[in-house]
């Protein structure tokens, strides 16, 4: 069989498989968070941490929430890796320094899980599992929670109320992703991922020698990182790493935990505002987006101009033989469309287009389908302002699901999609103008190295301000810069942007419905998912693009 072809098999298979799972799990996820019935052991959690889940929140009441339960993360997540000397099985490693330990508190809480450390070299099992692993429950289920109040907001109306972060971060923790993950894990496990406590011990090597690694609660850690898509590994070759991803299956099974939830969250959405033909509208924006980059990502891997691409079959540097060009490029696109960030290759030897690639997808704002929670909320924000744009191009009021965007709302759109770049764009300018942050670019003899080295610095704030938590390799991040200024920019990237997505849920929450006349734009039907991908294509093209110029594009044509 040819790698095109089992690459193109891949794709077909892992379509299906989403394509069986988007119905019943996006319906369950509607009744979930739709449900006025507690669960028993949510009763026992509502009791510990003193909230009232059957009170009603408006929109400031319920950021102070996520505010509140996420600044509680970062701290309990920092002391954690600052006592990590004194802390039982910490396989002797040492208490993390006070700038990485920010940098990696700020990640995991952020859903980024961007990693200036090797894991296997500086995290014992305490700080794994209970620092790093519940975060990777907890920080999806915040994102999920903040894209179910802000469709409360499209479907309730002068109420402002939109529901009970508290209530709906248990849920989504309890009843969605813990589910999953114990079966995923379970998968992973009898497919060959490690599941244990072992300490450091030696290891044979093929061509002679050994080398030390040590075991740990892989498999668990592993399910979450890409069901919640956080991304963080356990080891520092990260799905790469054959404990964590054994073989072709795996691979393909931890795309299908990348892709599920962001895709279903379209169903929830259309069954929560009573019409599932606007959730298949926003799933096939989201799905167009996605097809074409996971086409353009293999074609341009599959290329192989010059005697050493034809000898090797393809551009197979930095890639895993047991998964190939395909499942190297599909785990890729979808781990860059999405806020997951794990990878199963290097992808700072993807071809130079291939790399570009990646960073387009991470600033498109990782909405197709984009990060569990994430995703929606984004997706939604950018449908405003579709919205929005169609109706100046017809001197008509906009509205979206019967709700009118006025200026509030439309001021509130256009801050959301413009935190992200001033993050990005203001660190990458002013670390390409300090000399210690230049310093960090390990490969600056390269060929191309100009501009692939400005890709790096590039790559890290885009992959950090969009909590993506991937890496462009040949940059150096572990630095009292690189550790404080990207864990600023994973820390406003998240939590700015739900801000005004919170606040907008409040604004359309309090509006009462506007009836629909033979003038409203029709918001399910093909033509609005055509405007929305062009309107998401075009705004950051315009602003990424002499970005883009510089980096990836300068080093493709050089």
């Amino acid at each position: 069989m040819s790698p095109i072809l089992a690459g193109v098999l891949q794709l077909t298979a892992l379509v299906a498989a989403l394509a069986l799972a988007y119905r019943p799990l996006g319906d369950h996820m509607a009744a979930m968070y739709s449900s006025r019935k507690h669960l028993r052991v949510e009763k026992v959690i509502y009791r510990c941490i003193g909230a009232d889940p059957d009170a009603q929140m408006r929109w400031p009441a319920y950021l102070r929430g996520v505010l509140a339960f996420s600044l509680a993360g970062v701290l309990f997540l920092y002391l954690l890796q600052r006592l990590q000397g004194s802390l039982p099985l910490s396989l002797g490693f040492a208490s993390i320094s006070p700038d990485q330990a920010f940098n990696t508190a700020a990640s995991f809480v952020a859903n980024t899980n961007w990693q200036s450390y090797s894991g296997e070299q500086a995290m014992g099992h305490v700080v794994q599992t209970a620092g790093l692993a519940v975060q990777n429950f907890v920080s999806a289920a915040t994102g999920m929670a903040v894209a179910i109040a802000l469709v409360r907001g499209f479907a309730r109306t002068r109420t402002g109320d939109l529901g009970n972060f508290w209530a709906d971060l248990v849920r989504g923790t309890v009843r969605i992703l813990m589910p999953i993950a114990v079966v995923g894990a379970l998968v992973l496990v009898a497919c060959g991922a490690i599941q244990n406590f072992s300490g450091i011990h030696e290891v044979g090597q093929f061509l002679g020698g050994s080398q030390q690694t040590n075991g740990g609660a892989v498999a668990s850690q592993e399910v979450i990182k890409e069901l919640g898509t956080n991304g963080g590994g356990y080891f520092n070759a990260n799905s790469a790493h054959p404990f964590e991803n054994p073989n072709g299956f795996t691979n393909l099974f931890e795309v299908f935990l990348i892709l599920v939830i962001p895709f279903a969250l379209t169903r929830t959405f259309g069954r929560l505002v009573g019409n599932v033909r606007q959730g298949y509208a926003i799933l096939a924006t989201m799905g167009v987006i996605w097809l074409g980059f996971t086409a353009l990502m293999m074609w341009t891997e599959f290329a192989h101009g010059g005697p050493a691409l034809q000898a090797a079959g393809a551009a197979m540097e930095g890639k895993e033989n047991r998964f190939g060009i395909g499942g190297s490029s599909i785990f890729s696109v979808a781990t860059t469309l999405t806020s997951t960030g794990a990878v199963d290759g290097f992808h700072d030897s993807f071809t130079a287009f291939g790399g570009g690639i990646q960073l387009l997808g991470m600033m498109l704002g990782e909405i197709a389908p984009g990060g569990v929670g994430s995703g929606l909320y984004g997706m939604l924000v950018m449908a405003v302002i579709a919205v929005f744009l169609a109706g100046l191009m017809v001197g008509r009021t906009p509205e979206y699901l019967g709700k009118k965007l006025g200026t509030r709302e439309i001021k509130l759109a256009a801050c959301y999609i413009l935190v992200t770049p001033t993050l990005v764009l203001g660190f990458t300018a002013v670390s390409m103008a300090l000399p210690d942050a230049l310093g960090s670019m390990l490969n600056t003899k390269a060929l191309g190295a100009g501009s692939h080295g400005f890709s790096e610095v590039l790559y890290a704030f885009t992959s950090g301000a969009n909590n993506n938590g991937s890496a462009f390799g040949g940059l150096n991040a572990n630095t009292p810069w690189y550790n404080t200024t990207i864990g600023l920019a994973m820390l406003l990237g998240r939590f700015l942007p739900m801000v005004f997505v919170l606040a907008l849920a409040g604004s359309l929450a309090e509006q009462q419905p506007v009836p629909e006349t033979a003038g409203t734009l029709r918001t399910e039907k093909p033509l609005f998912a055509g405007l929305l991908v062009g309107t998401i294509l075009i705004i950051t093209g315009l602003t990424y693009f002499p970005a883009l110029a510089l980096g990836p594009i300068a080093e493709g044509l050089s």
